[in-house]
């Protein structure tokens, strides 16, 4: 078996936030059980055990939620005790945590540190952006919140990127977005565009990206980090970064940018396991950690026809000129259609994104030297 990546949700969708746009909490409502409550250390020692037996080479554990820290420390403490103790000295194990920052203090992040964690923050952008959909549970704004773990993080010298959701809100003040988070020293900018709810018709949220939207959020957004790349100032955003390996002929890391769905493992509070973050419902359960091996859970996968479903190429796909580069984004964002899965929401984003930036993407090339 392959290297493994398993994405964790100890406290399964329970939040201390109430982000309007929150596709886990749409994606738990849809289940018959919405909230499973807090990972039991019989759950998270059997998932450890098994993925310690499964994985070859190395296994990546990335807790996620809802809000993971609702876990408790303690849990995070035994759980990394408990791989010291199982896996052997062969395998590789990665940590990484996204959080909403709100529960972070000195030691938790002594923690991360120790543990060498990679922590993803969740902030967008600036104030005005972040306090208008990402509020707590009394609905008042928590930027100023997250702003203090991030320096919290920073005082503990552990590795952090910040994670922000490109609304049609945002899209619209990208320039002071990305100048908020260039001035506050955020050099590690990953940009992901919100997500409708399911059983829902795309663009009728308050929150909604539209396409023309996305196309000139990400025009506007690259020419501000060419314009600084070009003044010998380099911030990493995620998506750039993934396109720049791909010119160079790599393999992206980056799921949604591979053309097809890559062999994940969703683990819930209570055990249940499911192919995909996007995808934690019940008709997508592929079974239980307590009660099916690793080999039976991927025969379910495959049962299900999950993996096989994202490799349809619609037509038009195959005619595109950005094909190589768009691969059709990522299964969630894609269109049903008559015989599977059709073309991405964002196509024509894409394509006229690609079209304004193709030379000066090879140019940053050069000026990063990833040829």
């Amino acid at each position: 078996m392959p290297p493994l990546s398993i994405l964790l949700k100890p406290a399964s969708s329970g939040c201390n936030l109430r982000c309007t746009y929150c596709f886990y909490a749409d994606e738990a409502s849809m289940r018959a059980v919405p909230n499973y409550g807090l990972m039991s250390s019989e759950v998270s020692h059997t998932l450890i055990e098994q993925a310690a037996g499964a994985a070859d080479g190395s296994v990546t554990f990335l807790f996620q939620g809802g809000e993971p820290t609702l876990a408790g420390l303690d849990f995070y403490r035994d759980f990394v005790s408990h791989v010291r103790n199982t896996a052997h000295s062969r395998l590789a194990v990665q940590y990484a945590i996204q959080t909403n920052g709100m529960l972070l203090d000195e030691a938790w992040c002594r923690f991360f540190r120790e543990n060498r964690f990679l922590v993803g923050l969740s902030l967008d952008g600036n104030r005005a952006c972040h306090d208008r959909f990402r509020r707590d549970a009394a609905g008042k704004g928590t930027y100023d919140r997250v702003l203090r773990a991030a320096r919290l993080l920073e005082q503990a010298g552990v590795e952090y990127n910040v994670l922000t959701v490109v609304t049609g809100y945002l899209a619209k003040h990208i320039q002071s977005v990305f100048g908020a988070l260039c001035k506050e020293g955020f050099r590690f900018q990953q940009y992901i565009p919100c997500l409708d709810p399911l059983e829902e018709t795309r663009g009728g949220q308050g929150y909604s990206l539209s396409p023309p939207q996305y196309e000139a959020f990400l025009k506007n957004l690259f020419d501000l980090w060419f314009r600084e790349l070009e003044q010998g100032r380099y911030w990493s955003i995620r998506y750039f970064d993934n396109l720049l390996w791909m010119l160079g002929g790599h393999t992206p890391e980056q799921c949604s940018m591979r053309g097809c769905c890559g062999l994940q493992y969703l683990v819930e509070a209570d055990g249940s396991v499911y192919p995909c973050d996007f995808y934690g419902l019940d008709a997508c359960r592929l079974g239980n950690i307590l009660r099916n091996s690793w080999a039976e859970l991927d025969r379910a996968r495959e049962e299900l026809g999950f993996v096989e479903a994202s490799r349809r190429v619609p037509e038009e796909c195959r005619r595109c000129q950005w094909y190589p580069l768009c691969r059709n984004g990522c299964r969630r964002d894609r269109l049903a259609e008559v015989g599977g899965l059709g073309r991405n929401y964002y196509c024509e984003a894409y394509a006229g994104f690609f079209a304004y930036t193709l030379s000066r993407l090879r140019r940053a090339q050069s000026l990063l030297n990833m040829r």
